[in-house]
């Protein structure tokens, strides 16, 4: 579940846009421009020569659009007031790592998925809103997503923190699992962990194939 996941929120992010807009949370979730996937196919070469090029693709076209620091902070939960400055500063960027080494893994298994859009909604006044997709992907089932997106207060910007498919939160999924790691073991022997998991390299996945 939570691959297909990852994939949904991959995809979405990745959709092509005309135009630029951090303004418009429901633009937003189309905010990774065209060049996105004119990149993955221009790095197609180095795609099959290195796998993990797609990480590259992910941190420099994918990232930007999305609050890591936010959905990192949320992971913490109640043990983020516990922690010094530098603990925040390294799980935060360890977590952002994370984040693209799964999308990144996500995408090995693009092929030709489409993604219908919700209409949008008012949302002014809102700090952060849902906006519903639906991820069409032939010989399968729809997969039916709210995609959710949180306004910067001092830039008036959106970007993405979280997605819930069949009532699942990603976020809260790691919220639960990382977040109880933090209680049992420590914030920095669950940052080692995911360095450690960060540093492990890309696999194709053989059924997308």
């Amino acid at each position: 579940m939570f691959k297909r996941m990852a994939f949904a929120l991959m995809l979405v992010l990745a959709w092509p846009l005309q135009a630029e807009d951090l303004s418009d949370p429901y633009q937003v979730v189309q905010v990774v421009a065209e060049r996105t996937f004119e990149r993955f196919a221009a790095d197609k070469p180095l795609i099959q020569e290195n796998l993990d090029h797609l990480k590259v693709i992910v941190e420099e076209e994918l990232m930007p659009y999305v609050d890591h620091k936010y959905a990192a902070y949320k992971v913490m939960g109640p043990a983020l007031k516990k922690t010094t400055p530098e603990q925040r500063e390294r799980f935060t960027e360890e977590f952002r790592r994370y984040m693209i080494a799964t999308f990144a893994q996500a995408f090995t298994e693009y092929r030709d998925q489409t993604v219908e859009f919700a209409p949008p909604r008012p949302f002014e006044g809102k700090n952060i809103v849902t906006v519903g997709v639906t991820v069409v992907e032939p010989g399968r089932p729809p997969i039916s997503v709210q995609f959710k997106a949180r306004r910067n207060k001092k830039t008036g910007e959106w970007r993405a923190f979280d997605l819930v498919a069949e009532g699942i939160s990603l976020l809260a999924s790691k919220e639960k699992e990382i977040g109880g790691l933090i209680r049992r073991n420590g914030i920095d022997a669950v940052t080692d962990m995911l360095a450690e998991k960060n540093a492990a390299r890309l696999v194709a996945d053989e059924a997308a194939s």
